[in-house]
């Protein structure tokens, strides 16, 4: 048996792809790139785009391997909203649909698949468990939802497909949307918060991700989704508050009345200079945190970052890169 890891050259693929090698498991990554990376001596490689059939069939799948979905098209770059269904659809809906076809043809029954929370939408229950109600506020989370309800069929013909729902994804290598904060506590600017920023705000590290795909398969990929994020997180205020005073930065953090600000970029969004995503801002007020205690019931996942750490980790690596000093593997933001 081996691990097929689709998009394993990406954030979180190289995590899981290292940590599997570690293990002493044989592994062969599948992706448009191939990174300089240190697994690569153990691992093998085969440059594959997920948008093409073709290509996706080519890939050596046996049918007693382990086979992981992570290729995806996330949120950064912002993207104008003609322009939404073509950039996400591709490799998240039809890339997900070439992954599982192949499979079949393979005889393959095993596959770990990344979704993301915001195939939930706006907060109706708090915090969302995995029931919670499907409402994607954009073509991402659409994208994302779409493919779950692909998995459920394929789960009726007899496939496993465990998925996973993770939160801001946190971890070494990517900045994503983030850096805008990070720009303006460097300036000394205000920080505006869309709403009090009294709610809370949660990320998930890269590392705590990969790990729960491991344990998925350890556990023998159940036929269930899992919501991915951190534990307690903070108040976006105590959030930045902490960040501010580690930067030694003199910004200060504005609150704004969050439907003002949301119809301002409502309507930057429809004339095409959006500056964040409706599926980031029109929840960014609300007490959207997922809970996670069904990774640590049926998995044995607990996350071990905590959101402070995690992003004041992050503010340092984006220094460290601003002035060209070597980034090391802690965490830096993703999308």
């Amino acid at each position: 048996m081996k691990h097929v890891i689709f998009g394993g050259d990406g954030f979180v693929g190289r995590h899981l792809a290292a940590k599997l090698v570690a293990d002493g498991e044989e592994v062969l990554v599948a992706d448009i790139v191939k990174s300089d990376l240190p697994h690569y001596r153990q691992a093998q490689f085969v440059h594959c785009d997920v948008t093409d059939p073709v290509a996706v069939q080519a890939v050596d799948i046996k049918p007693d391997d382990m086979v992981y979905n992570l290729s995806a098209k996330m949120l950064s770059p912002i993207q104008i909203r003609s322009k939404r269904h073509d950039f996400f659809y591709p490799v998240n809906y039809h890339g997900t649909v070439h992954i599982i076809e192949a499979m079949d043809k393979a005889g393959a029954r095993k596959l770990v698949h990344f979704t993301t929370d915001m195939i939930y939408g706006h907060t109706v229950t708090y915090p969302m468990t995995e029931d919670h109600p499907v409402s994607p506020l954009g073509e991402y989370g659409q994208s994302k939802a779409d493919t779950e309800v692909v998995a459920a069929q394929w789960r009726q013909r007899g496939m496993n497909i465990s998925l996973f729902r993770p939160r801001l994804i946190i971890g070494p290598g990517r900045l994503g949307i983030l850096e805008k904060l990070f720009k303006l506590v460097d300036m000394n600017l205000p920080v505006p918060m869309i709403g009090s920023g009294k709610n809370p705000y949660q990320f998930i590290s890269v590392f705590d991700c990969a790990e729960a795909a491991r344990l998925a398969w350890k556990a023998g990929v159940p036929n269930e989704a899992y919501n991915l994020g951190s534990l307690n997180p903070p108040p976006v205020r105590k959030l930045l508050g902490d960040l501010v005073k580690h930067a030694g930065s003199r910004s200060i953090l504005v609150p704004t009345p969050a439907w003002a600000v949301k119809r301002t970029l409502d309507l930057l969004d429809r004339l095409n200079m959006p500056i964040m995503d409706p599926e980031q801002y029109l929840i960014a007020d609300e007490m959207c945190v997922l809970d996670v205690s069904k990774g640590e019931r049926q998995l044995g996942w607990v996350p071990k970052y905590r959101d402070e750490d995690m992003l004041i980790a992050a503010y340092d690596e984006y220094r460290a890169k601003k002035a060209g000093r070597p980034v090391g593997a802690s965490h830096v933001a993703a999308e």
